[in-house]
């Protein structure tokens, strides 16, 4: 009997971003700091998360 391959829903919610660990940062002030950079993966992914919401009343993302 063939394995079924599971089937992946036709809208996956966003995936948040990982925070970056403490030993990625050099504290050297850079222009484009991963912290900097994380924070605006974060609020990318609210914005994402927030039309899937609304695509998708009533489902959680996790």
């Amino acid at each position: 009997m063939p394995l079924r391959t599971p089937v992946a829903p036709e809208d996956p919610p966003p995936v948040e971003p990982e925070r970056p660990l403490p030993m990625e940062c050099c504290d050297s002030g850079c222009d484009s700091c991963v912290h900097d950079v994380y924070a605006d993966e974060v609020q990318h992914y609210r914005e994402l998360l927030a039309a899937w919401q609304e695509r998708n009343p009533g489902r959680s993302p996790g």
